[in-house]
């Protein structure tokens, strides 16, 4: 079983917006559109903030991987 964080992170002033934009879209998204807007909301937050690449990915509810 999973938390889902996302409303933490919408609401939060230290992520960045394209981040906050990805994830709004992600949790209304079909399936097979959803990991590309988890993945492109950890690519934010590993650009905008200090968060390593693996940090943001879980954040956001994905496996390990790349942030591009």
């Amino acid at each position: 079983m999973s938390l889902d964080i996302s409303p933490l992170l919408i609401h939060s002033d230290d992520v960045p917006q394209a981040a906050k934009v990805a994830l709004m879209a992600a949790r209304t998204a079909s399936p097979e559109d959803r990991e590309t807007l988890l993945e492109a909301a950890a690519r934010a937050l590993y650009w905008k903030t200090p968060l390593a690449c693996g940090e943001a990915r879980e954040l956001v509810g994905l496996t390990p991987g790349t942030c591009g």
